[in-house]
């Protein structure tokens, strides 16, 4: 089924990286019949195919709270994913214990990073129905688009909940800790040419109203036609007779995620010496890309395991056991990368095809941007490595799209990132942005470092990210959303 580019909303298919800056905002719906007119008149962009890059690009989305605030039926609403419905802290009974909720112990949002410490999205702060998300190529175009699209909150019927999140694209791509982000991305069927085997993922894995991995059409709202008489959305594919509010949408998850980046590179350089050889910044140096699974400069330790090739940043062609390192002496097992995406590692039959298809049924598609200023504007380590701990607030917006949140985001975090068991480990989470356990006590914040004759292993990692924010929101198709602006 041809994907109907026109019809999608830009950041879910294209990313526009070469747009530097973005900005991001946290709306209430205060009048809704001037929040529906604004809705109207607002310019989306689409998924163009084209490879020019636009000048800005603006996308919309929607809590459940806001979308029954536009008035969206009950029976519509009910349509959608539980995950959604629930919101990112699951809904807890006053009497129930907020470590008890499953869906914060799933995520690992728990200590530091549990919701009722957040500066948004959480259960004591003001409710969210619209985030507005503003790219251009810099701030002050940024600041020009957001002058055009939303002049006035008040005027439009909003009122902003939070100030602005802002955010930018650090040099060569870097997120904070001083590494090459953004590289592992897989390839959408339909939309791009795919030579890297294995990365070809069903649309529908992203996309609302298309087929996903299973050969299936996930649960989405339909609606009959005299519920649509302007006649704005398209047919339902898996049932004609019904129009379709889902196609060509996707949930977004979003996390704000702040970044330690003091604490990591001092907790590194107090266990590195020994551990691996080197003088002490290679060392900690060395024992951080161990623990990313890939270089600063990007570069897979699979394709490059003693020394840093820039030659490799973009790399992504990669298996582990097809490349030989099925024991992870070259990328070890529990490294960030491998956890993410563990590409042919996978049961019941690591290094095949049936592996990477495991593997495929729980990707998502990311589209993080960084906060705050850099430590160092070189992003080399090295630069970062000992700067003194100035407190600045800095971090990464984590954005994802996918179409089952439970199987696909909540799966990852779970599963893969925080659990202590991960791959035939006991208790190792993930050592870059791992929970650290949980409220019960079980083990987190070891990593082990597999090598002949012995592994060797590091233990009482502290936390490096914490959650401060976040929420899930519908991304609807932009004559979804026009539809939405219609609702009497």
């Amino acid at each position: 089924m041809p994907l109907q580019v026109e019809e999608i909303q830009g950041i879910i298919l294209r990313g526009y990286g070469g747009l530097d800056n973005a900005r991001f905002l946290m709306l209430a719906i205060e009048d809704v019949a001037l929040a529906k007119s604004w809705l109207k008149g607002l310019e989306l962009r689409n998924s163009q195919k084209k490879p020019e890059i636009p000048e800005t690009c603006t996308n919309i989305a929607f809590t459940a709270a806001g979308l029954e605030r536009l008035g969206l039926p009950e029976d519509q609403r009910d349509m959608m994913a539980r995950e959604f419905r629930e919101g990112m802290t699951g809904i807890v009974n006053p009497r129930d214990i907020p470590e008890m909720n499953y869906r914060r112990r799933a995520l690992g949002d728990h200590g530091e990073s549990s919701p009722d410490h957040w500066r948004w999205g959480g259960p004591e702060n003001d409710p969210i129905h619209v985030l507005l998300m503003l790219y251009a190529e810099d701030e002050p175009a940024v600041q020009a688009l957001m002058a055009r699209q939303l002049p006035s909150p008040a005027a439009a019927g909003l009122r902003r909940v939070i100030e602005p999140l802002e955010s930018l694209t650090l040099k060569d791509r870097k997120e904070h800790f001083g590494f090459r982000d953004g590289i592992s991305q897989p390839f959408v069927e339909g939309f791009e040419n795919n030579t890297s085997h294995g990365n070809t993922v069903a649309a529908g894995e992203f996309l609302l109203g298309y087929e996903n991995a299973y050969g299936q059409f996930t649960d989405r709202p339909t609606l009959k036609p005299e519920a649509d008489p302007q006649n704005l959305l398209p047919p339902a594919p898996d049932d004609p007779t019904l129009r379709d509010l889902g196609k060509n949408g996707s949930y977004l998850v979003f996390r704000q995620l702040k970044q330690d980046v003091h604490g990591f590179w001092s907790s590194l350089s107090e266990k590195a010496p020994g551990l691996l050889p080197g003088d002490p910044v290679e060392s900690c140096v060395a024992l951080a890309s161990k623990m990313v699974g890939r270089w600063p400069s990007g570069a897979p330790l699979v394709n490059a395991p003693t020394a840093d090739n820039p030659d490799l940043l973009d790399d992504n062609d990669f298996m582990y056991f097809g490349s030989g390192d099925a024991d992870g002496l070259k990328c070890p097992i529990g490294s960030h990368i491998r956890r993410s995406n563990p590409r042919d590692s996978l049961d019941p039959h690591p290094g095949s095809d049936r592996s990477i298809e495991v593997g495929n049924h729980h990707r998502i598609i990311r589209r993080g941007r960084a906060y705050g200023a850099p430590v160092a504007k070189s992003m080399k380590a090295p630069d970062i490595i000992g700067k003194p701990d100035d407190h600045e607030d800095r971090g990464l917006h984590f954005i994802c799209f996918n179409t089952q949140i439970g199987r696909q985001f909540e799966f990852i975090q779970h599963a893969w990132m925080n659990s202590p068991k991960f791959d035939g480990l006991y208790e190792d989470d993930d050592p870059i942005v791992g929970d650290r356990g949980d409220p019960y006590g079980l083990p987190g914040g070891t990593f082990t470092v597999q090598q002949e004759p012995l592994r060797k292993r590091v233990t009482g990692l502290p936390r490096f990210v914490t959650v401060v924010g976040g929420g899930y929101f519908f991304m609807p198709g932009i004559s979804a959303v026009r539809y939405l602006a219609s609702l009497k």
